[in-house]
């Protein structure tokens, strides 16, 4: 019984990565098992652990979160045991997607991260991302961790603005060309 629950975890994770054309973080993973209580937290982590082992599944760590995508192997074998999953849970997790797919796209969209390029200089990685495409990044040159930790933390509530202003002003250079 152990092991074919703990498939069924595995089929449950593989069967929302594949359901999104974006990756999803470990928190928002997380937050829909245990809602439904699908399984318990060590046994969703030990799981999505075994899943990258196996390469069924890739992960990307971005400040302070971890983000997971199906991999080409792990959509493969989840054709092959598909009809394994309940018909209510996979009704379950199309509900939530349909639902709350533009909060899981938001949650992704902007991604932040930082990194020591020296002593006191940090490089902090803003990206703006929609559906695999970059359509931003930023690259910023601070001085201490504290900066950009604040920088990548404030990213995720003003990106779209940041984005709107890069993008207005630098077409403003232009119409002010077309109108000499």
């Amino acid at each position: 019984m152990q092991s074919e629950s703990l498939m069924l975890y595995k089929l449950i994770i593989l069967y929302i990565l594949d359901r999104m054309d974006f990756p999803i973080t470990n928190t928002e993973l997380t937050s829909f098992i245990l809602e439904k209580e699908y399984a318990n937290y060590i046994t969703i982590q030990q799981t999505l652990e075994d899943l990258i082992e196996d390469e069924f599944i890739a992960v990307e760590h971005s400040h302070n979160s971890f983000l997971y995508r199906i991999t080409p192997t792990g959509r493969e074998t989840l054709s092959y045991f598909y009809t394994k999953i309940p018909v209510p849970i996979r009704d379950d997790i199309d509900t939530f997607l349909s639902e709350r797919e533009y909060e899981l796209r938001e949650t992704v969209a902007a991604a932040a991260d930082y990194y020591e390029q020296k002593r006191n200089e940090f490089v902090v990685e803003l990206r703006v991302v929609e559906r695999d495409s970059e359509l931003v990044r930023i690259n910023l040159l601070v001085t201490s961790a504290a900066e950009a930790d604040a920088i990548c933390n404030r990213w995720k509530s003003c990106n779209a603005d940041v984005y709107s202003y890069l993008i207005s002003t630098l077409l403003a250079g232009n119409q002010e060309q077309k109108n000499k």
